[in-house]
């Protein structure tokens, strides 16, 4: 491996058959009286057809066991009034909840910031494109990564692009108007994507959805895709090189990350993970933490198209995991993702870091004194 030097580049809806319908398209093998095989495609099984259809009202309508089902163009953006009487103690729930729950169904959104040429000056698109959410105050780590492992430049003729994620803040939030200085930065990098919804942490499947749209619209030939937060560290010498060495069919349907398994909702109101079990029952499928995970542009497609026919999650990481177990997929486990960190007694050991591909979770000052000390690592 060489050292990476790239050059600067200028809805329970919610009722009970929404609740049943998550247990089924998501968790249904998980069941103890039925198991579901999940075929390698876009469209599920017969069986899974079926099951789908007796636990969803929508589906319920159509008579066939195979095509292609959009959630989105049936059910408007506009606030669910069943939801207050149809969910048993809605207003029990955590404002947040009850505000996920009213406008689950809101998938579409004005995009405010945009980077329009970000990928067009290659014809066969980007062979990384680091896809990292974002809030609009984080200008430090935007700029530290930007400075370290999210430099855009070419190494050995494969390019690496960046952008950031993000939504906005409402006068409710109660936070400073930033959004001059965002648009400033923007025009200064060109790197940011931000659309006209709430910045909070349920919304962040929204920053999922948005950007898969946005990938196909302007960078739809990318090679791979690493999607982050911007509080991780990134040893992009080492993604570089584990990329390249793929073979076309390992690439193809490429998701790696720090895999969780068997995993469940949360029941403890003081955790932000938490999940009433009004809103979901039953367990997760497998997915990758959302610290930082990588997947192929081909996966990216598929996982589009899968994702207009899966209900919204609040927690985006398992949102992902859903959508890969609609098209029979799981992530893989790669032991270079720590979104758990490292022992602590290793991390401020340079050497620690050399066969970790990411870290959770490194201050600014931090990322930027890390990649001054791995990235010329041979």
């Amino acid at each position: 491996m060489v050292c990476y030097r790239p050059t600067q580049v200028k809805c329970k809806m919610v009722s009970q058959g929404l609740r049943l319908l998550l247990i089924a398209s998501q968790t249904i093998f998980q069941q103890k009286n039925y198991k579901l095989t999940f075929i390698q495609g876009d469209n599920p099984k017969s069986s899974q057809w079926r099951l789908d259809r007796f636990y969803n009202p929508v589906l319920a309508n159509h008579s066939f066991l195979g095509g292609n089902f959009t959630v989105p163009d049936i059910m408007a953006c506009q606030i669910n009034v069943r939801a207050e009487t149809e969910i048993a103690e809605f207003n029990k729930l955590p404002p947040h909840f009850r505000d996920f729950v009213l406008y689950q169904n809101c998938r579409h959104f004005p995009q405010i910031l945009d980077a329009p040429e970000k990928c067009s000056s290659e014809q066969d698109g980007p062979f990384l494109l680091f896809a990292i959410k974002s809030s609009i105050g984080h200008f430090d780590r935007r700029q530290a990564i930007r400075e370290s492992w999210g430099q855009e430049g070419v190494h050995r003729n494969n390019s690496v692009r960046l952008v950031f994620l993000l939504g906005r803040t409402k006068p409710e939030d109660h936070q400073p108007d930033l959004q001059d200085l965002l648009e400033l930065e923007n025009h200064r990098h060109g790197d940011l994507l931000q659309w006209d919804f709430r910045d909070t942490f349920f919304n962040l499947t929204l920053k999922e959805l948005l950007f898969l749209d946005w990938l196909e619209a302007r960078c739809p030939h990318v090679r791979f895709l690493f999607k982050g937060d911007d509080d991780v560290f990134v040893n992009t010498n080492l993604a570089l090189a584990y990329l390249a060495n793929l073979t076309a069919s390992q690439a193809q349907n490429l998701f790696i990350g720090d895999v969780i398994l068997k995993a469940g909702p949360v029941r403890d109101t003081r955790v932000k993970y938490y999940i009433p079990p009004a809103v979901f029952d039953g367990g997760y499928p497998p997915y990758a933490g959302g610290g930082g995970y990588i997947y192929s542009g081909a996966l990216a497609k598929r996982i589009r198209r899968a994702a207009h026919q899966v209900f919204l999650f609040p927690i985006d990481d398992v949102f992902m995991g859903m959508c890969l177990a609609h098209l029979g997929l799981s992530p893989i486990k790669h032991s270079g993702f720590r979104t758990f960190d490292i022992k602590e007694k290793d991390r401020r050991k340079v050497c620690a870091y050399r066969n970790i591909i990411l870290v959770h979770s490194r201050q600014p000052g931090e990322v930027i004194g890390l990649w001054l000390h791995i990235s010329c690592f041979v």
